[in-house]
């Protein structure tokens, strides 16, 4: 990975949405919800105060608005700090 956060930041690659559901009905692009967990990629070297928890590799759940959204590569990304994170799956 060529993207190194710094700090307490972390780089997450979403899941992907939804494409149908449990009971088999597509759902269209309009009404697919952002995803709210992903794949770390990469993480800082944390703070004095703040010990980074998360590595990669890890599956996380992230807040519905945490993050920035960045592409790289062709490829969709966020870059968070890791308070923004919840829980680690």
């Amino acid at each position: 990975m060529n993207i190194k956060p710094l700090a307490d930041r972390v780089l997450i690659k979403p899941a992907a949405a939804e494409e149908k559901t449990v009971g088999g009905i597509i759902i269209p692009d309009s009404a697919k919800e952002k995803p709210l967990k992903g794949e770390v990629k990469a993480v800082g070297h944390g703070t004095k105060d703040e010990e980074m928890v998360v590595k990669e590799g890890d599956t996380v759940l992230y807040g519905k608005y945490a993050g920035t959204e960045i592409e790289f590569e062709g490829e969709k990304y966020l870059i968070m700090r890791q308070s923004d994170i919840l829980a680690i799956i």
